[in-house]
């Protein structure tokens, strides 16, 4: 089994003790989303910097080629403390044409990534990463730990809404070659030094998770969840309803601020997501919930009573992204509009700025000459 997994097989993530790191500033670029806007003013709220990438194009450089959007998720985290940077790839979209373009564009350095995190095991999620990793061999480090929630993130999975179809398989053989140190997290542990991952998020609040697919168990020809390292009554069974049991987020504790936490899908609820990531840390003040909150299935009245919970949790910034929904943005925009940020593809969000600097970035956004551009 070790030799699936990387040269010095599976690792164990390292647990938090004592209190999660602080982090002075955190930047979180959002690399592939579901769309772009690219006329979209960059501005600056309280506490944060948001710049938006534009059209791609600038003096001496003619229209080429710009951002590709997909449904897909991925998001590059870079943190700051003191002198110390850490940059992290939370998910890598669902084709690497759209990643390996995006990465190119947005000045993200493979041989600079301190760690790799895959949020669960669906396709919009994993589909860039074989093509990522063939696109940059020699580049990135080896040995570098690449996060999992659990065994299942590797079952090959089905989807069961019309049309049923497979919906793909973590090639764990493509990770050994690329020299990964796949690093199993089912508890809370840390990344990279700077930011730590949920573990398993508990269904502590009213949300229930929803299975659009199922989990196929067993190996073939090297692809798929082993079946011993699975729970008991799961084992002999040939699929199972996937209840996202080895789906975590990616949090960071910027300094007088709060948590950042970033969701990716949310399959166990957004509110679920946010209460473990308090838990974990002891920190309740969120300062910022970025990702996607899979709320685009849900009816009206659940998605009203999510937006009235991240409310009474009092979430300074809701930034909704993916698999979402525009009811959510909807509604949003009507009862925390002070509080929602939209972000597109190529949007940069910057953490444990200065009010000052907020206040600048807000007054540029103004000009129209600033439109689209991005802020140095």
């Amino acid at each position: 089994m070790h030799a699936l997994l990387g040269p010095g097989g599976a690792a164990r993530a390292e647990g938090i003790a004592g209190s999660v790191p602080e982090v002075d500033s955190l930047s979180v670029r959002v690399v592939t989303d579901n769309y772009q806007f690219a006329i979209a003013p960059s501005r600056g709220v309280p506490g944060v910097e948001v710049q938006h990438f534009g059209w791609g194009i600038a003096p001496g450089q003619p229209p080429d080629r710009t951002l590709l959007s997909e449904f897909g998720l991925s998001l590059h985290a870079e943190s700051q403390r003191g002198r110390e940077s850490r940059r992290v790839l939370v998910d890598f979209g669902f084709t690497p044409t759209a990643l390996n373009n995006n990465i190119d564009l947005l000045g993200v350095e493979p041989s600079q990534l301190d760690a790799l995190v895959l949020s669960h095991g669906h396709y919009d999620h994993f589909g860039g990463l074989v093509g990522f990793l063939r696109g940059n061999s020699g580049e990135i480090q080896t040995d570098l730990p690449f996060y999992v929630g659990g065994e299942d993130c590797f079952c090959s999975r089905e989807w069961i809404g019309p049309p049923e179809r497979s919906f793909g398989v973590l090639d764990r053989i493509a990770l050994r070659k690329a020299r990964l140190r796949v690093t199993y997290a089912p508890g809370p542990a840390l990344v990279a030094d700077h930011g730590f991952c949920t573990g398993k998020v508990a269904l502590r609040s009213f949300e229930k998770p929803l299975s659009p697919t199922f989990m196929r168990v067993g190996v073939d020809h090297g692809l798929g969840c082993f079946a011993d390292r699975l729970p008991k009554e799961e084992r002999t069974k040939i699929s199972v309803p996937d209840q996202f049991r080895h789906e975590i987020a990616t949090c960071f504790n910027v300094k007088n601020r709060g948590l950042v936490v970033l969701t990716s899908c949310s399959h166990r609820g957004v509110v679920n997501t946010l209460q473990q990531a308090q838990a974990v840390s002891g920190i309740d003040k969120v300062h910022a919930l970025i990702g996607g909150f899979h709320l685009a299935p849900y009816p009206e009245d659940y998605v009203r009573r999510t937006i009235a919970a991240l409310k009474d949790m009092e979430v300074e910034h809701v930034i909704p992204l993916h698999c979402t929904g525009e009811l959510f943005y909807d509604i949003a925009k009507a009862e925390i509009p002070d509080r929602l940020i939209r972000a597109y593809t190529g949007t940069r969000l910057t953490f444990g700025v200065s009010e000052q600097r907020a206040r600048a970035a807000n007054a540029m956004s103004r000009s129209p000459a600033s439109a689209g551009e991005i802020l140095r």
